[in-house]
């Protein structure tokens, strides 16, 4: 049986990393939605909530030009000291986070919606508690400098330069690092689908 075709509503290279390493090859075509808004109409909702909204309407930007594939869209976001925070995008913001969150324990939300054949939806929110270190003034700065937390909710990385920061976690890794593999494997057996159909080796 032919591989079916994963499409990731994407263009996160630490998500696509997780795919092939899980041998899976897919077509990368990232979402274009206007995150800030979708953020303010739910303002109010639970933090589940509104990570689950972004990865819903990435999933939903995508899916419909793919209705015989499987379409995962996601998103990150850290909930941390009663604030949900997402990508620092300057090395400024990034170096303000990280003397913030030092030393403290934040819950790293992965929100995925899964489309499939014939309207097939999955939606999940995996969550891992992350236990961040407390890096000298000078290596956070260095880690800012270096361009590698700035697209990364919650100003981390946990398979780069980021594990050098994290004491420990609870959860999945794999979640962490941006798609949980086993929601993916779960979604895909709530629609009749075996994990290995996904496999290009």
């Amino acid at each position: 049986m032919a591989p079916m075709r994963v499409v990731l509503a994407s263009g996160s290279p630490s998500r696509l990393m997780l795919l092939r390493n899980a041998g899976v090859e897919p077509i990368v075509h990232p979402a274009t939605v206007d995150e800030e808004s979708i953020l303010r109409e739910l303002v109010s909702a639970p933090p589940r909530d509104r990570v689950a909204a972004l990865a819903r309407a990435k999933c939903g930007a995508v899916a419909p030009r793919y209705p015989e594939d499987i379409t995962v869209g996601c998103d990150s976001m850290l909930f941390i000291q009663g604030r949900l925070t997402g990508k620092p995008h300057t090395i400024e913001e990034a170096i303000r986070r990280w003397t913030a969150q030092a030393g403290k324990v934040g819950t790293l939300l992965t929100a995925h919606c899964v489309a499939g054949p014939g309207g097939a939806r999955y939606e999940e929110v995996s969550q891992t508690a992350v236990h961040f270190g407390t890096p000298t003034k000078r290596d956070i700065e260095a880690y800012a400098a270096s361009g590698e937390p700035l697209p990364c909710a919650g100003a981390f990385t946990l398979e780069a330069l980021g594990s050098w920061f994290i004491d420990r976690i609870e959860g999945d890794p794999s979640g962490v690092i941006g798609l949980s593999m086993s929601t993916l494997r779960k979604a895909l057996y709530s629609m009749g689908i075996d994990a290995s159909r996904l496999w290009n080796r």
